[in-house]
């Protein structure tokens, strides 16, 4: 997920060790990309903001490498049903993983937010500096205007006096 920058969206591609592209996507601001592996070795990808040369850009990306392992030992061999507290144990598990995405999902917002309130409070303040000097030379311009209507105006001296 493109969380500050831009237009918030990049290119990004993924390739197997043999060189093959398994995902790619063009201008996209977030996307999820589930794959099992079948060739093992090291798997490419790549964030391009070739497009947007101008504008830096900040990406959030997760990598689940591997199952999880069973919550109880023997929860794999098990032939029998679960007993109340191993079924408890099981449902608490699937709402912390819940919790955690949702965490998850809640720090990204806060990291684009605080970006764009950051980019608005960078605005503001030249804005107001701005304002500030535009004040500051019509003041000047007021008073120089006044003091001309209040100066006396001598004739000059080259003309006849009475």
């Amino acid at each position: 997920q493109v969380i500050a920058g831009g237009h918030y969206d990049v290119d990004c591609y993924v390739e197997d060790p043999n060189g093959r592209t398994i995902y790619k996507e063009t201008k996209k601001q977030y996307d999820s990309f589930p794959h099992h592996t079948e060739v093992g070795g090291v798997y490419t990808f790549c964030f391009s903001n070739e497009f947007s040369t101008f504008s830096h850009k900040t990406v959030y990306f997760d990598f689940q490498v591997g199952d999880e392992p069973p919550i109880l030992p023997d929860m794999s061999n098990r032939v029998t049903a679960l007993t109340q507290m191993e079924s408890a144990c099981v449902t608490i598990h699937e709402a912390l993983n819940t919790v955690i995405d949702s965490q998850t999902h809640y720090r990204l917002r806060e990291a684009q937010d605080r970006s764009r309130a950051e980019d608005l409070n960078g605005r503001v303040s030249y804005w107001s500096v701005g304002e500030t000097l535009i004040l500051f030379v019509v003041s000047i311009g007021q008073v120089m205007l006044l003091k001309s209507f209040f100066t006396e105006k001598r004739p000059g001296s080259g003309g006849a006096g009475t």
